[in-house]
């Protein structure tokens, strides 16, 4: 029995543990051959990976600055304008504005957003500074492995529609790669390298 994720060694009955960044990788690479770069955004962390043809993880690097770069800051910050996540994503596509987010923390951040809510800016401003300021964290990571061929991205942050196009205007890139249920695909990745260690 194997296990992945943050609490695999929770998990009493697993033989044996994959790292988030083993399995996000194997099972971005089976959904797309031609993956080379795997972005993985969900709740509380954010990581970038390199992989090569056969779905190893080569290279990676993670978020160092609490949850600044994940799901959970995002969140964080659409409750500050009373707007659902989704809400919040979709307003942020609706602004052409490009608001600098300096503070690295939540608790600074939320701050920040509620001096731009006194000084009246608008929510679909505020809302892509944000997943803007998220993006570039994310991509600061994701340079550090280097971005080549496909560019897949996986987690939660996958629905947020606001946030695809931040990152993708944050690395430079044309197209970027969302599977369907992006939550699982660590799930699968630790499925496939389980099935492979059987034979």
């Amino acid at each position: 029995m194997f296990a992945t994720g943050a609490g695999r060694k929770q998990v009493a009955f697993a033989t044996e543990g994959v790292t988030e960044m083993t399995a996000g990788a194997k099972g971005a690479n089976y959904m797309f051959p031609m993956c080379r770069t795997v972005v993985d955004v969900g709740a509380e962390e954010g990581r970038g990976m390199k992989t090569d043809a056969e779905g190893k993880a080569v290279d990676f690097a993670g978020n160092e600055k609490c949850a600044a770069g994940a799901g959970s800051f995002a969140e964080a910050m659409s409750r500050a304008l009373q707007m659902t996540l989704k809400e919040f994503g979709e307003a942020s596509l609706k602004s052409d504005k490009s608001i600098p987010m300096n503070a690295q923390c939540t608790v600074f951040a939320e701050s920040e957003v509620v001096s731009l809510i006194h000084s009246s800016t608008p929510k679909n401003d505020i809302a892509k500074a944000v997943l803007d300021a998220v993006a570039s964290r994310v991509c600061a990571m994701v340079r550090r492995v280097g971005i080549e061929g496909e560019v897949v991205l996986i987690g939660g942050m996958v629905h947020n529609a606001g946030f695809v196009q931040s990152l993708k205007t944050a690395m430079g890139v044309d197209a970027v790669s969302l599977p369907d249920m992006p939550e699982y695909i660590s799930a699968l990745g630790c499925a496939l390298i389980a099935a492979e260690r059987q034979h």
